[in-house]
Formats: structure tokens, sequence, C-alpha cells
């Protein structure tokens, strides 16, 4: 199964923080592509926010949505994620955006993505490694959802980066 992860991240060393997630995600999945790395200004949550990173990874899985999304916590809590406020500054925060076109609708687990079609920090990353990827629920390409933000929207990408080495 492929599956679209959205990784991001704004406190201690954002970058150092995503490539680990990566590394941790390498163990547990075949990575087969990531995005470059956005510099973003933080979207909702408190004020005062530091700078995030973000970026997405497309992978195989082998298990369904609910395991990938377990695998993706656990990494969290490696890396040291507490959960402190909705939208607040944090290590790391793994995202599953979606895994082979399923629909779920659970407690806990929301697929695609339900504000995936909203965030230029998603799309244009999701754009890099998957511009033809469509949208399960409207049927709209990664591009095409891209076309559809404002410039606003697209105003909180500060610049993109390269992964430390």
């Amino acid at each position: 199964m492929t599956a679209f992860i959205g990784l991001g991240g704004n406190l201690g060393d954002p970058r150092n923080n995503l490539s680990a997630s990566v590394s941790h995600l390498a163990e547990l999945f075949k990575i087969e592509s990531k995005s470059s790395l956005y510099r973003t200004a933080p979207v909702g949550g408190p004020a005062g926010q530091p700078v995030c990173y973000n970026a997405v990874a497309q992978v195989k899985t082998v298990g369904g949505p609910k395991d990938t999304m377990n695998a993706l916590r656990s990494v969290e809590r490696k890396l040291g994620r507490i959960k402190a406020e909705k939208w607040g500054p944090r290590i790391i925060d793994l995202d599953l955006l979606d895994q082979d076109g399923i629909i779920i609708e659970d407690e806990g687990l929301i697929l695609p993505h339900p504000m995936l079609h909203l965030r230029s920090f998603v799309l244009l990353p999701l754009s890099e490694i998957a511009p033809d990827w469509v949208h399960p629920r409207l049927n709209m390409t990664t591009m095409e959802m891209i076309g559809k933000l404002s410039s606003e929207d697209k105003a909180i990408i500060l610049g993109v980066d390269g992964w430390p080495e």
C-alpha cells in the first residue's frame, strides 16, 4: 500500500527532528520519496510560535491505515512529542494524509486528511513527489488543489531548504 505522510515541527532543531523522523520511518516502511523541507509561518495555535518546517514523504506500507497511524504515533513518542495544545508548537508532527485512496471517518482517523486540500504547507511538498495524486473525495489532483489556494494561503511559505547532511 502507498501512503503519504505529512511531517512538521517547530521546536528544538526542526530540520534535524524531521530528518530523524524519516530515519525512524525507514525502519518501519520503505521510503519511496520525500519532498524538500518547507519553512513556513505557523498556522493556527498560539501567537509567537517559531517558524515551522514541513515535508511530505511517500512510503510503502504493509498494514492498513490504523496500523500506519499507530506506527506514526510511535515515532512521535520516540522523538519526544508531547501533545500540549491543538496546533501548538511541537517537536514533531506526523500526519497520515492518504493511504491508497481509502476513505475513513473513524474516531481518531479520518482519511484523506480533512485539512490536506486547504494547506499550502502540505500541498506544495506533496506536489514535488506526487503532482498527479488525486484526492479521493474531491477528485482533484495535487496541482489542481494548489490552484485553488489563495495568495494568502501560499504566503505562509517562507522558503525551501534541503535536508540536513
